[in-house]
């Protein structure tokens, strides 16, 4: 069976996944855009209800649909496919994110992630990431579509080398239809060149231009407070990271942390909601890898979030160098935080939207704006 023919069907694209939905319908929007009048559903509107709102708002004028797909539970995407069937799909990894839903069981998280495959256009496109273990637990054996892979460390249909990062962004080189191009993503993280890949892909596979992918990812709309980075007065930086958190985005921040910081570093993580029965063992492992990757200062926030220092302190952290603070001593955690701050400091923020982290990164930027 041959794969759906984008000039005869309008592409609707859907994008699922324990972490970089909203990143990845941001860069592919940008790519279609370049060519195409696109609908894009707005961040973070993936439940089923604002799917409903969109059935009604995808017009004649739009050559293309590019839209989210959230899930907390079993038989949510299933919805979501009934109502607007896509042709094309995306799973960018299946990570621990709500996995307490799920008898915290990846298996069965990986069959909710995998209502995308069964409910949509069986003759199709569908692109994975090939570096997630995870994802080979996805139910594909039936998928009569064609399957595209992205990669780093694995042999993939889209492959990134040489990654760096660069003053603006991310850089990195891939072969496309024989040849070798440059791109740069004005995002940070190895993670976000994973979700440029797929972006990538989706639009080779309906034909765009290499020149237009790398001008539509150099130029696109970033997402709000996701590591977006603030310069202040005494060459101090903060990182906001205030939408989503759970065990690999915290590691993944960390790491962009790491990577930009030029003198101290400083955490401020947020409790990770819907981990279940794992609570306890994925706080303690970001505590290890705070330890491991020796930040000079680690501050937690909401009521959970307390084992995160626990962990690091058992891995060997200095008690000294940790401070936590229950969500309803934000004010007093704004007051105190100031006080192991340096001049050159690096400040990583990270968080779900329900704990209004926010208002900390908004608290350093105007405590710290530049006169």
């Amino acid at each position: 069976m041959l794969a759906f023919n984008p000039n005869a069907e309008k592409p609707i694209i859907a994008v699922t996944g324990s972490a970089g939905k909203t990143m990845v319908k941001a860069m592919v929007s940008a790519i279609l855009r370049e060519r195409w009048v696109v609908f894009e559903s707005k961040d973070y509107y993936n439940t089923v209800d604002k799917t409903l709102v969109h059935a009604e708002e995808i017009g004649f004028v739009h050559r293309a649909a590019v839209l989210e797909y959230g899930m907390a539970f079993p038989n949510a995407i299933t919805e979501h496919c009934r109502i607007i069937r896509p042709n094309i799909g995306v799973i960018t990894n299946v990570g621990l994110a709500h996995i307490g839903n799920f008898e915290n069981k990846i298996e069965r998280l990986a069959a909710a992630k995998s209502e995308l495959i069964e409910g949509m256009n069986p003759s199709g496109i569908l692109l994975l990431n090939a570096d997630d273990a995870n994802s080979k637990l996805l139910h594909t054996h039936n998928f009569v579509g064609k399957i595209f892979t992205v990669g780093i460390n694995s042999r993939a249909d889209y492959q990134a080398n040489n990654i760096a990062y660069s003053e603006k962004g991310m850089t990195f080189t891939l072969v496309l239809q024989g040849d070798e191009y440059p791109f740069l993503i004005p995002v940070f993280g190895e993670h976000n060149v994973y979700n440029a890949l797929l972006a990538i892909g989706v639009a080779d596979q309906l034909g765009f231009l290499p020149a237009e992918m790398q001008t539509g990812l150099q130029t696109m709309k970033k997402p709000n407070h996701r590591l977006a980075i603030h310069r202040l007065r005494d060459e101090i930086s903060v990182i906001d990271d205030t939408v989503h958190a759970h065990p690999p985005a915290v590691k993944a921040a960390i790491d962009v942390l790491l990577h930009l910081a030029k003198q101290k570093k400083m955490a401020i993580l947020g409790s990770m909601p819907e981990l279940g029965a794992r609570t306890y063992q994925d706080y303690d492992d970001i505590g290890r890898y705070v330890a491991d990757k020796k930040l000079d200062f680690l501050y937690t926030f909401g009521k959970s979030s307390v084992h995160i220092g626990e962990g690091a302190v058992k891995a060997g952290y200095p008690a000294s160098q940790v401070k936590h603070y229950k969500q309803s001593h934000i004010k007093v955690m704004q007051r105190e935080i100031i006080h192991s701050i340096e001049p050159g400091m690096t400040i990583m923020v990270k968080g779900a939207s329900r704990l209004n982290m926010y208002e900390i990164v908004q608290f350093l930027c105007d405590y710290y704006k530049v006169k």
